[in-house]
């Protein structure tokens, strides 16, 4: 079941590639009206303005680096970033978006990577919250590899939030961390999706050796930063 839903769930963000970015900027199935969608886009900007304290560094790994949101952002912080993701489709839009030559794209299945170099700041977005519960660890494991010591680490991820998800979808917090996902089209897929409390993500992070601080906003978002120290 665990290689199964590891492949549906990549083709799910393949299919779901051109309609990604209605998530993000609330349009379309997503919008929820002009006051949810600004509390919002506030919480975004809480967790960005986060992100830009690190201030500036050489190089950025950034690991399901989808459609370009975060990379774009990552671009006022890292003078050389790595991007991966597994969908070829995502990287396209990613590309075509930000036309940079200090961006270095690589197709990769992150259940298959092995880290081949060490970076000054390792990034993720809602990534860890699609990580089955048994690869977290050795996950983990190689995010610890690909950060240098004393580099840094940030990562968000969603909080548990009904009016995050789109308007025809119910969001359950059941304890089943498979869920149903579906798009534009009507086509429906199973992905793997859980919600990490602060303490849990913390006790996570610092068994695999970072000094972070977990924080939340008050709706969507959980996000760590620190670095690395052992």
């Amino acid at each position: 079941m665990k290689a199964e839903i590891i492949q549906e769930q990549i083709a799910y963000y393949s299919a779901r590639a051109e309609e990604y970015d209605e998530w993000f900027y609330r349009q379309g199935r997503y919008d929820r009206g002009r006051e949810i969608n600004q509390l919002w886009f506030d919480e975004v900007s809480i967790v960005e303005n986060a992100l830009f304290q690190i201030g500036r560094v050489e190089n950025v790994l950034e690991l399901a680096c989808g459609t370009g949101i975060w990379t774009q952002k990552l671009l006022n912080i890292g003078n050389q970033i790595t991007a991966l993701d597994a969908s070829v489709e995502v990287l396209e839009i990613n590309r075509s978006k930000l036309v940079s030559n200090n961006i270095v794209y690589r197709q990769v299945d992150l259940f298959a990577w092995q880290p081949d170099a060490e970076y000054d700041l390792v990034f993720f977005s809602f990534w860890l919250s699609h990580v089955p519960p048994e690869l977290v660890d050795s996950f983990l494991k190689k995010v610890n590899q690909s950060v240098r010591f004393g580099g840094k680490l940030f990562i968000i991820d969603s909080r548990f939030a009904p009016l995050s998800t789109a308007k025809d979808h119910i969001l359950e917090n059941d304890g089943n961390v498979y869920k149903q996902r579906k798009l534009n089209d009507g086509r429906e897929f199973s992905i793997v999706k859980i919600f990490y409390q602060q303490e849990e993500l913390k006790n996570k992070l610092t068994k695999f050796g970072f000094d972070v601080e977990v924080k939340v906003t008050d709706n969507y978002f959980i996000y760590a930063y620190g670095h690395k120290i052992d």
